[in-house]
């Protein structure tokens, strides 16, 4: 099969389109043919291997354990194991897979029956790509703190990004009021997935503003621990997610209390069922910037890199 391969840190150019082996899938696992994945930060903190702490469990002086990059995976099951129950041979299933390993950046992949769900309909398999990742990040993130509450205030930061735009549309599931903060180009995509405002952080100083939030969800991370306690209202917590920085994490895990929390997750059925229904349903859906073929994933990844994508940056697997 083909895969895009990494076997050395660095940028784009360490990934290279390699024919490899299929693998065969154990007895508690079944067969992917991938048709779409989605890339995210993730992808090239483990590519870059930075922060350098995140080489404790990638591999010192080079990446041992993900050489086949992509968490996001949509595609249909090709084979099953013995001991599979839940999935069958033709199901076509999304999911995140990180915690086997990553491998969306190729034409199979094997994964255990509990990291996939079964694809909705009305959706397509780039549209299911990409969900995992971001819109799990952005489900836990708004919880973090413990369930929505109709007309709370919500901040989102980095609205228009692949986790923000997903952020944006769960929060207003419940009611709450939404602010998005985005740059100049970004605000009409903003406010047509449900945004009752949009700030362009380009012309306003938010943090002087006086406004003040019962929820900051700061998916970018470009915030200061000052700037959360001006737009915090009194009773008010923020949501950081990661990679916004190594000592904005330190200081927002270390110094923020109980107010200010880093998202963390791991990636479950139940999420992801929950997920399917809301895209069954039409109350979420997938913003997808570009889509890039497999032998482009270096290209993809530069692009996602430059921060600039809207929603989600795609990679279709043609068979």
């Amino acid at each position: 099969m083909k895969a895009i391969t990494n076997y050395k840190y660095g940028g784009p150019e360490v990934l290279k389109l390699e024919e490899i082996d299929r693998p065969t899938p154990q007895e508690n696992e079944v067969l992917v043919k991938i048709k779409a994945t989605a890339i995210n930060p993730l992808d090239w903190h483990v590519m870059r291997g930075i922060p350098y702490f995140m080489r404790l469990m990638t591999g010192i002086a080079k990446p041992t354990k993900f050489n086949i990059l992509g968490a996001d995976v949509a595609g249909t099951v090709e084979q099953v194991g013995d001991k599979v129950r839940q999935l069958k041979v033709g199901d076509n299933v999304f999911g995140d897979i990180f915690n086997f390993g990553l491998g969306g950046l190729s034409e199979y992949v094997r994964v255990k029956e509990e990291g996939l769900v079964v694809m909705p309909e009305n959706i397509s398999f780039e549209e299911a790509a990409a969900v995992p990742v971001a819109a799990l990040t952005a489900l836990n993130g708004l919880r973090k703190f413990g369930p929505i509450s109709s007309g709370q205030k919500i901040l989102i930061n980095g609205a228009s990004g692949g986790v923000g735009t997903f952020a944006v549309q769960i929060a207003k599931i419940y009611d709450a009021h939404v602010t998005g903060v985005c740059s100049t180009t970004n605000l009409e995509l903003v406010k047509s997935i449900g945004a009752d405002e949009v700030i362009d952080y380009t012309n306003e100083d938010l943090p002087q503003s006086g406004r003040k939030y019962d929820l900051i969800f700061d998916a970018v991370g470009n915030l200061s621990l000052a700037d959360y306690k001006n737009l915090l209202s009194e009773e008010g917590r923020c949501a950081v997610v990661g990679f916004g920085g190594v000592g904005h994490m330190i200081r927002a895990g270390l110094l923020g209390g109980k107010k200010i929390k880093m998202v963390d997750f791991k990636a479950n059925q139940r999420d992801m069922n929950e997920l399917k229904n809301l895209l069954a349903s039409g109350k979420i859906s997938s913003v997808i910037d570009r889509s890039y073929p497999l032998e482009e994933a270096a290209k993809a990844m530069r692009y996602l890199e430059t921060g600039r994508a809207k929603g989600k940056v795609i990679i279709s697997i043609a068979q």
